[in-house]
């Protein structure tokens, strides 16, 4: 008698935990849907979407041991994934996004990136799910706009919605994701200003805006970003001066501002510290170069070309601790090359097309 209490306890006990274990038919459901609003037909990954447990090796799809809830969908069509590398060849999707994902309620990490064909708009019912912490759709053809609610996705730590087609403005909202630590909207076509107090976002580390058609100036609240280490905000409209204070971050090492309609002066701050890759170009600048290079300005790449600036080159880049790349081409700066480093390993390019710079590598004064 104790053996069979003990064997129907065990049976109950491996019951509830295949209960557990397999998803519940409507997150089953959600993903046919997904899956049928799509369409990948070289790599088969959708061939292990079949029988009613979505959480048995189902390609992509991960579940939440204890609840059986669907928590990950990572699809990727770039990747290391044996998959790919045995196919020889990158992935191709089209079609879109079925409003059914939103079903998936407890839905932490949406990855479905670098597809090249999938299109259509974001559905709007994603701000619905308030356990997002991923979501991650670059490289498609995604259009219309991020929905005015993103600020409802409080857990969300990723947005990467790069190289798509997406229009509008950044919404406002934006800046009540709290957590917030990578934010890639490159190369889209969102228009309007940058929120004014984008500054709000505190845990951000990396904010890439560039190759969009942004307008406005550059909010004096991002200097307050602490944490921010990475800016790009290249190739859009954005007019006015940059932020005296950009400067004073001190975790920010890439600052990428070039082929906007920047005026003003380079902020002297700048050019004092240490800092990765700075990218000025194809501005309109003017004034003289800060003459305030010294031991702690540490710069990999670092480019003033195609602006208005004047003056002499400054003598105090040779005390910088290291310059990587310098272009100061297409100005109008005059004087002579300073000797020494870094100005022993440039090539002329780096000079080239400005009133009256003379000495080595150009000609001699």
């Amino acid at each position: 008698m104790p053996s069979m209490t003990f064997s129907m306890f065990t049976l109950t006990l491996m019951a509830i935990f295949s209960a557990a274990s397999s998803c519940p038919p409507s997150d089953q459901a959600a993903l046919m849907a997904f899956k049928a609003a799509l369409s990948e037909p070289y790599l088969g990954i959708f061939h292990s979407w079949s029988g009613t447990d979505c959480c048995n090796k189902w390609y992509g799809v991960s579940c939440d041991p204890t609840t059986g809830r669907v928590v990950d969908i990572n699809l990727r069509g770039e990747s290391e994934d044996p998959i790919l590398a045995k196919a020889g060849r990158c992935g191709y999707m089209k079609g879109w996004m079925s409003h059914e994902i939103c079903n998936l309620d407890s839905l932490t990490t949406l990855i479905l990136a670098d597809w090249k064909g999938v299109s259509g708009e974001l559905p709007s019912c994603l701000t619905s799910l308030s356990s997002l912490r991923i979501l991650d759709l670059t490289g498609n053809q995604i259009s219309g706009k991020i929905p005015d609610k993103i600020g409802s996705l409080q857990k969300l730590t990723v947005l990467n919605l790069a190289d798509n087609a997406i229009t509008g403005e950044i919404p406002a909202g934006i800046v009540d994701i709290g957590g917030l630590k990578h934010l890639d909207l490159t190369n889209n076509q969102l228009s309007g200003e940058i929120p004014s107090n984008f500054g709000k976002l505190r845990m951000l580390s990396r904010a890439l805006l560039g190759r969009n058609q942004l307008t406005g100036t550059i909010p004096e609240s991002i200097c307050g970003m602490k944490r921010l280490a990475d800016l790009d905000l290249s190739m859009n409209r954005i007019s006015g001066p940059i932020p005296r204070n950009v400067g004073k971050m001190r975790v920010l090492s890439t600052l990428n501002l070039d082929s906007n309609l920047i005026s003003g002066q380079i902020p002297p701050a700048l050019l004092s510290s240490g800092m990765g890759i700075l990218n000025l170009s194809r501005n309109a600048l003017e004034g003289n170069i800060p003459d305030v290079f010294g031991g702690d300005s540490y710069f990999m790449a670092l480019d003033f070309s195609y602006n208005n600036l004047k003056g002499p080159i400054p003598a105090s880049l040779s005390a910088a601790k290291f310059i990587g790349h310098l272009d100061i081409s297409h100005n109008h700066l005059c004087g002579a090359i300073p000797l020494g480093s870094p100005f022993d390993h440039l090539e002329a390019s780096s000079f080239a097309s400005n009133d009256c710079l003379c000495g080595n590598p150009l000609s001699t004064c």
